[in-house]
C-alpha cells in the first residue's frame, strides 16, 4: 500500500505540470478530471512512465499524458529528431524529411504538426497531401533524397492507439546508433517552450499524385510472369483495405500488373480510424476477413487478399478444392512469395550466385530449406523491418536482394523501398495465383508442393496480453522465470539448443558447449530447439503490451495425401506444447 501511495504521489506531482499555461484547455481539462478522479488507474497509466521508442518508434494509447500519444509526446519526439537531424547532418546546406500519415484519428493533425516542428527548425519538409500506405513513405525518403521520414500510424493496432515511426536516410525507421541518439535528444527537453510549434509554411511542399505514380512504376517492375496475368486478367481477386490506406494504391497497382477483376468490399473501402466494420483491423485476424470472404463466396473469387490500416502488411485468403476459403498465415505468405520469387528468376537465367533472401528469427525454418535447395543464401535478422533493412543496407552493391519477410504478415519485394510492403506483396501475389492457376494448381496444391519438397511446417502463434504497469511487471517476470527454469521438454520431445539473444549465447544442452552469436545487437528473445525439431520462440512485444510465443513444428510428407495427416499432427503437438509452456 505504501509502494502504491508513492506511486500515486509521484505521478499526481508529473501531472500537475501539465496543468501549467504550456499546455492546451483541453489538455488541461483531461488531465484535471484525472488528478480528480478516486480512482487512480487512469492516471497511474497515463503518467508512470513516457512514452518510448520501441521496434517501431512511438506507440501508445490517445490522450492527455507522458505515456500518451499526443501533441506534446509527438512534439517532444519531433523536437529531438530535429535537434538530432542538425547535428547529424549540419554540413548540408539543407535538410529534408518526408512526412506521411495513415487513416487514423488525430493522424492528419499529428503529421501537419510533426510538419510545423521540422519546418519551424529550418528543416525542409515534404508532407504527403492525404493518407497514404507507410511503404510509399519510404520510397519518397529515397527518391526525394531526404535526410529522414516520419510516419503517423499505428499500424494494425486498436483504434485507441495511434503512432509515430521515424525513418532515416536509407529508407528505413531508425536503428543503433541513430535510435538511441534521438532518444538522447528527446530526453534534453524538459519543458514544453522547448518544442519550436510555429511552422514555417514556406518550407512545407505537399506532395501526392506524382509520388505514386513513381512508386507504382517501380512496383510493376517487380512483375516475373507479365505473360501468365495476360493469360489470366480476369482473375476474380477480392481487395479490402480494412478502412485503412491500401484503398489509395492496391487496387492501381493490381490493374497496373494487368488484372482486370478487381472485386471490392465497399462497406471496408471507407477510410476510417474508427474501424466500424470490425474489432481489430489486423488481416491476420480471420474476423477481419470476414466480410471479404463472404464476398469470395458470392462471386467465386480465387483470391482474397487484404492491408492493414497502414498497408505495410498483406492478408491472404485462398480457395481450396473443395471451395472453402482458408487464412493463409504469415510464414505460409512469405514461403509462397520467396518460392516464387527464387523459383522465377531461376527459370528466368537472373541467378548470378550473388542473390540472398532474408527472414527474422522467429520466421520459419523451412525458408532457410528453400533457399538451400535453390543454392541461395539465406540471412536471419531480428523481428522488425529495420533489421531487414539493415541486411539490405550492408549487402547493397555486393549482393542481390530477392525479398525478405516475417511471420507478422509483413513482406518486401524489393530495395527501392526499405520497409514491408503490401502493395508489392498483394500485387505479386495475385500474380502467383494467376501463375499457379496456369498450370492447373490450387495454392493449396502449390503449398503441398513446397513442403514435398522441403519438408512440412507448421506454426501458430500466441500473445499473452498483460495491460498497464503491473502487467509490464508480469511480462518481465516471465522471462525471467524462462531463463532461470527453462523448459527440459516440449511436446514429448528433449529440448537440446537453447537461444538466448539477451547475451547472444547459444547452449547446446547435449555437450554443454556456449557459443555467440553474430548478431549487431542484443534482444529480449529466448528460442528453445528440439530433438524433434521443434521451435519456440519467446519476446515481449516492442508495441504492444503482450509477450508473444512463436511455436514451429516439423515433420515429412510422405505425398500430397499425407497433408491432413501432417495437420493433425501438427496441431495435437503444438497444443501439446501450449500445455508445457503453460500458455
Amino acid at each position: 500500500m505504501d509502494n502504491q501511495q508513492e506511486l500515486i504521489k509521484q505521478v499526481t506531482a508529473k501531472a500537475e505540470k501539465w496543468l501549467t499555461d504550456s499546455y492546451d484547455a483541453e489538455t488541461r481539462a483531461a488531465v484535471k478530471a484525472m488528478i480528480d478522479n478516486e480512482d487512480k488507474t487512469e492516471l497511474i497509466d497515463a503518467f508512470y512512465k513516457d512514452l518510448e521508442f520501441g521496434t517501431g518508434g512511438l506507440r501508445g494509447v490517445m490522450g492527455a499524458g507522458s505515456n500518451r500519444m499526443n501533441i506534446y509526446t509527438v512534439g517532444a519526439a519531433t523536437q529531438g529528431l530535429a535537434n538530432y537531424l542538425k547535428e547529424a547532418f549540419k554540413d548540408l546546406p539543407e535538410i529534408s524529411v518526408v512526412v506521411g500519415h495513415d487513416v487514423r484519428n488525430n493522424s492528419r493533425k499529428f503529421a501537419e504538426i510533426v510538419a510545423d516542428i521540422f519546418s519551424a527548425n529550418g528543416i525542409k519538409v515534404y508532407l504527403f497531401d492525404n493518407f497514404r500506405p507507410t511503404p510509399e513513405l519510404s520510397f519518397a525518403i529515397r527518391r526525394l533524397g531526404c535526410q529522414s521520414g516520419v510516419n503517423i500510424t499505428a499500424s494494425h493496432n486498436p483504434k485507441e492507439y495511434n503512432g509515430y515511426k521515424a525513418y532515416w536516410s536509407d529508407g528505413a525507421q531508425i536503428i543503433s546508433p541513430h535510435d538511441v541518439n534521438i532518444i538522447d535528444n528527446v530526453n534534453r527537453i524538459h519543458d514544453v517552450s522547448e518544442i519550436k510549434f510555429n511552422g514555417d509554411k514556406s518550407k512545407i511542399e505537399i506532395i501526392g499524385q506524382e509520388m505514386d505514380d513513381a512508386f507504382l512504376a517501380a512496383i510493376k517492375t517487380l512483375s516475373l510472369d507479365p505473360e501468365v496475368i495476360k493469360r489470366h486478367a480476369d482473375l476474380k481477386i477480392v481487395y479490402t483495405p480494412i478502412h485503412g490506406t491500401g484503398v489509395k494504391l492496391i487496387p492501381d497497382s493490381l490493374r497496373n500488373y494487368g488484372f482486370t477483376n478487381i472485386i471490392h468490399v465497399p462497406e471496408q473501402d471507407i477510410p476510417s480510424g474508427d474501424f466500424p466494420t470490425v474489432e481489430s483491423p489486423n488481416p491476420e485476424n480471420p474476423s477481419a476477413m470476414a466480410m471479404a470472404i463472404a464476398k469470395a463466396k458470392e462471386v467465386n473469387a480465387d483470391l482474397v487478399v487484404a492491408s492493414d490500416p497502414d498497408a505495410d502488411r498483406i492478408g491472404a485468403v485462398v480457395r481450396e478444392a473443395n471451395g472453402e476459403y482458408k487464412l493463409l498465415n504469415g510464414n505460409q505468405i512469405v514461403m509462397i512469395l520467396l518460392n516464387y520469387i527464387m523459383l522465377r528468376n531461376r527459370e528466368l537465367g537472373l541467378l548470378k550466385g550473388n542473390e540472398y533472401v532474408v527472414k527474422t528469427i522467429v520466421t520459419t525454418e523451412t525458408i532457410k530449406a528453400i533457399a538451400e535447395n535453390q543454392n541461395i543464401k539465406m540471412y536471419d535478422c531480428y523481428t522488425g523491418f529495420k533489421w531487414i533493412a539493415s541486411v539490405i543496407r550492408e549487402n547493397e552493391g555486393v549482393m542481390r536482394y530477392l525479398g525478405g519477410g516475417e511471420e507478422s504478415y509483413g513482406f518486401l519485394a524489393e530495395d527501392f523501398c526499405r520497409d514491408k510492403d503490401s502493395v508489392s506483396a498483394i500485387s505479386l501475389m495475385a500474380e502467383i495465383c494467376a501463375w499457379a492457376k496456369d498450370r492447373g494448381l490450387g495454392f493449396n496444391e502449390m503449398l503441398q508442393d513446397i513442403y514435398l519438397q522441403n519438408g512440412y511446417s507448421h506454426e501458430e502463434g500466441i500473445s499473452v496480453v498483460r495491460k498497464g504497469r503491473t502487467g509490464a511487471e508480469e511480462i518481465a517476470a516471465m522471462m525471467v522465470d524462462f531463463r532461470k527454469n527453462p523448459p527440459k521438454e516440449l511436446g514429448g520431445s528433449k529440448v537440446v539448443r537453447i537461444k538466448d539473444y539477451a547475451d547472444l549465447n547459444e547452449t547446446d544442452l547435449l555437450t554443454g558447449n556456449v557459443t555467440k552469436m553474430d548478431f549487431p545487437a542484443t534482444s529480449n528473445v529466448l528460442q528453445f530447439f528440439t530433438e524433434d525439431h521443434s521451435k519456440v520462440s519467446v519476446r515481449p512485444s516492442g508495441t504492444e503490451p503482450k509477450i508473444k510465443f512463436y511455436i514451429e513444428v516439423h515433420d515429412k510428407m510422405a505425398d500430397k495425401d499425407d497433408y491432413e495427416r501432417c495437420n493433425r499432427d501438427a496441431a495435437a503437438k503444438i497444443e501439446a506444447i501450449k500445455k508445457d509452456l503453460g500458455i
